[in-house]
């Protein structure tokens, strides 16, 4: 029979941790559960969904915090800046509205799955994870905490406890689109997130973009935000090359081929940005 703790705070679920490797954290348990298939019943838990303080968003100084425990359904109803535009629209492709309303953002991205809807968003955001841990908290970038297929900068003992996301101007856009062989509850063939600050002439002065599907773990691309600064969102589709694909290091599997896959993404770029640029208007 499997052994399911639900500690009251942060520093209690940190404390359990330290003592029982065995411990599998679990919030809305939507990827843990499938993934243990029949061993599920002989597991260990560690439900951290009902601490105080891990669940909801709020606005903190010059960033936004989204705790561990906040679930898609959570995000998509909140009244966001626009800037949050393409993190909701990622939600809403996170599998059934039942997934949704159990599954957490920082579940999305602790699984740590190279098609994570959440992780593209979020790395488009400039998102970084607040960890716990029995030496205190740590912050980590998004795109350092993600080190590979199912694999994440998590020390022994250490509990994820919020999502961190930067304050943007009012001018700010977001968009995403994901590509696969259907239209709902399918693993992406690549997906696309772009978020783009303006100036007061319509011109981007910053950008993120960031592809997911298309490389072990979701990446931006570098090269195309520094070439988009400065030229006006309308224009930004237009910016994009075949070569923006370069870092991306995309696989044939049963879903699709690279070299579809790397086509796939520049045109979801492009798209991505077009959508900005509607909404902009």
């Amino acid at each position: 029979m499997s052994r399911y703790l639900r500690p009251g705070s942060i520093d209690e679920a940190v404390g359990l941790l330290s003592t029982d490797a065995a411990l599998r954290i679990v919030a809305g348990g939507t990827d843990v559960y499938p993934s243990l298939g029949e061993a599920a019943a002989r597991a260990a838990f560690l439900d951290i969904a009902r601490i105080p303080g891990l669940r909801g968003i709020a606005r903190d100084g010059d960033h936004w915090r989204i705790g561990a425990a906040t679930t898609w359904s959570d995000v998509v109803r909140a009244p966001l800046p626009a800037f949050f535009d393409g993190l909701k629209l990622a939600g809403r492709e996170v599998g059934a509205i039942q997934i949704q309303n159990a599954g957490t953002l920082a579940g999305n991205v602790v699984n740590a799955s190279p098609a994570a809807d959440g992780t593209v968003a979020l790395m488009a955001l400039d998102a970084s994870v607040e960890i716990a841990g029995r030496d205190g908290r740590r912050v980590v970038p998004l795109g350092d905490f993600v080190t590979g297929v199912r694999s994440v900068a998590l020390a022994p003992g250490e509990i994820v406890t919020a999502l961190l996301v930067p304050d943007r101007p009012a001018t700010s856009r977001a968009g995403f689109l994901k590509l696969g062989a259907r239209r709902y509850l399918v693993i992406s063939i690549a997906m696309v997130s772009a978020v783009v600050d303006t100036d007061e002439t319509g011109a981007i002065a910053k950008a993120g973009v960031a592809v997911g599907a298309c490389s072990p773990v979701a990446r931006r691309l570098p090269d195309l935000e520094a070439r988009l600064v400065g030229v006006p969102l309308s224009e930004a589709p237009d910016a994009v090359l075949p070569s923006d694909a370069d870092t991306l290091s995309p696989i044939d599997d049963v879903r699709a081929r690279a070299g579809y896959r790397r086509e796939a993404a520049i045109t979801l770029v492009r798209r991505t940005l077009a959508a900005c640029a509607k909404a902009a208007r």
